[in-house]
């Protein structure tokens, strides 16, 4: 079954200084922690934080090819957890044809956000993702209401974010 999710914020593993984009669920009371790269987590940032640069970035440029080419994104699908490995496909559509395509997660839900469209994970990737040690417990993530997670996310200083900066 897939959950949807919305991405609730960004963070850094304060261990690795490694960007985390948490998802959460917009129906029932989950979340996941997914580990990503620094130029992912600057997509993704940048997108949240509506911020226009005056010459488009990779993200962008893919967003835009796919709307001149008439290729909508559907929504994109977490699918899996292999070796502590997030696996995604991004399902798009053009003149009733439908396609599929492998990515990895940032990159997938830096394009959904682009396109406004759905961000889901299977269910058997949260299952599997609660053994999976992260640092983190998830279980505490569920619990964060997304208030808590916005003033914690507001509380972040430059100093959070180690030498990386977004």
């Amino acid at each position: 079954m897939l959950i949807e999710m919305k991405v609730s914020g960004l963070t850094i593993d304060p261990v690795t200084n490694t960007p985390i984009v948490i998802l959460k669920s917009t129906q029932e009371n989950k979340a996941i922690p997914i580990w990503i790269g620094l130029f992912e987590a600057s997509a993704i940032a940048t997108e949240l934080e509506k911020i226009i640069f005056s010459r488009p970035m990779t993200h962008d440029l893919f967003s835009e090819c796919l709307k001149a080419l008439n290729v909508k994104i559907m929504k994109i699908v977490i699918e899996d957890i292999r070796n502590n490995t997030f696996f995604a496909n991004i399902y798009m559509s053009r003149e009733g044809q439908n396609y599929t395509i492998d990515a990895r997660p940032s990159d997938a839900i830096a394009l959904a956000l682009r396109a406004s469209a759905p961000i889901f994970v299977d269910d058997s990737v949260l299952e599997k993702s609660r053994s999976v040690d992260f640092g983190m417990k998830i279980s505490d993530l569920e619990k964060l209401s997304e208030d808590k997670v916005k003033e914690f996310l507001e509380n972040l200083s430059a100093e959070d974010f180690g030498k990386y900066k977004m």
